[in-house]
């Protein structure tokens, strides 16, 4: 499985030992800054190599470990602590998403970013389910991913996959088919004001009755708003919806 995952990536992305493309030369300290500011892990990936420039101390990501020590085990930190059929997810995925970026005109390919969700197990051998997103940082000379910057957080679904594409400043996102490995585009979902404000105020803390008091309504009326955006972001409650506005920028 590991040669696989490895082979793959670097078959579809393969980079050789020369980028060629500037680097600013403190754009870590633009990662490391974001990494204080955010509960979520970060890492960002050189794929030259397959190793990280750089993790941070959150400790979701780390399984139990330091930040110095993923940091050194690069990218065989997955072969260690994910297990082996979400292996063979990042394994699909990864071919699948590279072979869509190679689609693309390369002056957009830097507004494109993948989310997705698998295990990871910590070194106590307990598996959390985590959301990881990516979004390229450097592309070299030929467009390729050169190195990338991963956000890691706690998942809200209840399965792995998962897996979606979005276009900064589109509502354009596509659904990965893991069935037939094929992309779906469609157009993000769309809440009428009154339904946001219901979302929002739900992302305060407040309660349907302390939401029902603020908007002067009946507690009955705000269920009714609840139901129609699960029924519009296709998802089961409200921290599933929090969490699929937030993620495709509705909120």
């Amino acid at each position: 499985m590991k040669n696989n995952l490895y082979s793959g990536l670097l078959t579809k992305n393969k980079l050789g030992n020369t980028p060629g493309a500037d680097q600013p030369k403190d754009y870590l300290e633009v990662a490391k800054a974001f990494a204080r500011l955010t509960y979520q892990s970060l890492y960002v990936i050189d794929y030259t190599d397959m190793s990280f420039d750089y993790v941070s101390d959150n400790p979701l990501f780390l399984c139990g470990y330091s930040a110095a020590e993923v940091l050194q085990a690069g990218y065989d930190f997955y072969f260690k602590h994910v297990p082996p059929e979400d292996l063979q997810l990042l394994t699909t995925l990864n071919e699948a998403g590279f072979n869509f970026y190679r689609q693309l005109p390369a002056e957009e390919r830097l507004l494109y970013s993948i989310t997705y969700d698998f295990h990871l197990i910590d070194r106590n051998g307990k598996q959390e389910l985590i959301n990881h997103k990516l979004t390229p940082l450097f592309l070299n000379s030929e467009g390729k991913i050169w190195k990338a910057l991963c956000i890691v957080s706690i998942s809200h679904h209840q399965t792995a996959g998962n897996v979606r594409i979005y276009k900064q400043g589109s509502d354009e996102v596509w659904d990965l088919g893991l069935t037939n490995n094929t992309w779906r585009k469609s157009d993000k979902p769309t809440l009428t004001e009154r339904e946001t404000e219901v979302l929002r105020l739900h992302a305060q803390g407040l309660t349907i009755s302390e939401i029902a008091q603020r908007l002067h309504v009946v507690p009955d009326t705000v269920k009714y708003y609840r139901r129609r955006i699960f029924e519009r972001l296709n998802v089961d409650n409200m921290t599933e919806a929090l969490s699929y506005a937030i993620n495709s920028k509705i909120i």
